[in-house]
């Protein structure tokens, strides 16, 4: 195997680690950060993703629903949360829902991802009724549903404690939970930026809790606005951490902050170059989290294409009718057909798998013999 040519001899160590299968360090990851030499940080995450995954690439047929814009949290970063008597609030009833759902019933949907606000009018009854309703709808779709933040608001709702309240959900059909609600684990930028949202040790005890009951969660990181490289070495690294003790993470999302219609618009976005750096960091770091997304709602459809050759193997989805990231300024497509999905894989020289929610491969009835 040839070594990773390096323009930084400094990550010649890590180059190092990478070919003997050693895992990295905090060091390393802060060292990694650091560098600028790109192309040779991409070239390490390429060579593991490539020996995972070959010239494969995934991504999932799904809709998502956002259910309510109403949230007592607040916080600064959010441009899509509303107070109650806001003009813009809105709340979906189970019917409202429902008809969502029946809109795209001869597409073949395979996850509908649900999130929304921590609305204090809506009864634990209501999420429950919600599930129900969606897996007599979507019986063969994926029910991916709330954060450990809804978790912890909802095991209040129920008067539960949290592995009560995730099995009751579970029972009423959540299938597996998306990964956001961390935001960045630092109670720096907790205090300064959501602190009403529970902080790191409460979102680690609830995925902890989820875990436990053999439901598969995601991961997340929002990096490009207050926190520090420090703070993003530490976040991935706790994720690593709970990895190891549970196996229940699928997959891993870097999620790059959006500004605009915030309290924070004075922040710029994202560059390319540190977007491209953060997903190729997350492949090297997090090395017992399978999958790495890029996820191009918010980096673009483009960017996300390139990162295919920077650790991430998954694009996630079709994302049908995001409203989260575009309510925050997105310029990106408010959903993808699959065709598009498959154009973007091939024509960067990858194989394009459909899969469902758990990254087993889904047959198409176009594509039998």
């Amino acid at each position: 195997m040839k070594p990773i040519p390096l323009r930084d001899k400094t990550l010649l160590p890590i180059a190092e680690k990478v070919e003997a299968g050693q895992r990295l360090d905090a060091d390393d990851g802060m060292a990694l950060y650091r560098s600028r030499d790109l192309i040779g940080i991409g070239g390490m995450a390429n060579r593991i993703r490539r020996q995972t995954y070959g010239d494969k690439a995934f991504f999932v047929y799904n809709q998502h629903i956002n259910y309510t814009n109403v949230c007592s949290n607040m916080c600064s970063f959010c441009a899509y949360a509303e107070e109650e008597k806001s003009d813009k609030a809105y709340t979906w009833s189970i019917d409202q829902i429902r008809r969502r759902i029946v809109e795209r019933i001869d597409e073949p949907i395979r996850e509908l991802h649900i999130v929304g606000g921590l609305n204090r009018n809506l009864p634990f009854s209501y999420f429950t009724d919600m599930l129900t309703m969606i897996r007599e709808v979507r019986p063969q779709a994926a029910v991916k549903a709330f954060t450990a933040v809804e978790i912890d608001y909802l095991a209040t709702l129920s008067g539960k404690t949290l592995e009560e309240t995730v099995l009751t959900l579970k029972d009423a059909g959540l299938m597996l939970m998306p990964g956001g609600g961390a935001e960045v684990m630092s109670d720096r930028v907790h205090d300064a930026l959501f602190p009403k949202k529970i902080g790191k040790d409460r979102w680690l005890e609830v995925t902890e809790a989820v875990h436990r009951t053999g439901l598969k969660t995601n991961a997340t990181m929002l990096y490009g606005h207050i926190e520090t490289l420090e703070e993003r070495v530490g976040h991935l690294l706790t994720l690593r951490d709970l990895q190891d003790r549970t196996g229940g993470f699928s997959a891993f999302i870097p999620l790059a902050f959006h500004s605009a219609n915030t309290k924070l618009s004075h922040i710029p976005s994202t560059t390319a170059f540190d977007d491209l750096k953060t997903i190729a960091i997350a492949r090297l770091l997090l090395d017992n989290i399978p999958h790495i997304k890029a996820y191009w709602v918010m980096i673009g459809e483009k960017l996300a294409q390139t990162a295919l050759f920077f650790g991430a193997d998954d694009l996630d989805g079709t994302i049908i009718e995001e409203r989260i990231t575009h309510t925050a300024g997105a310029t990106s497509a408010k959903g993808l057909t699959r065709n598009t999905m498959e154009h973007m894989i091939r024509s960067a020289g990858l194989v394009p798998v459909e899969r469902d929610s758990f990254y087993n491969d889904v047959t198409r009835p176009d594509k039998e013999a």
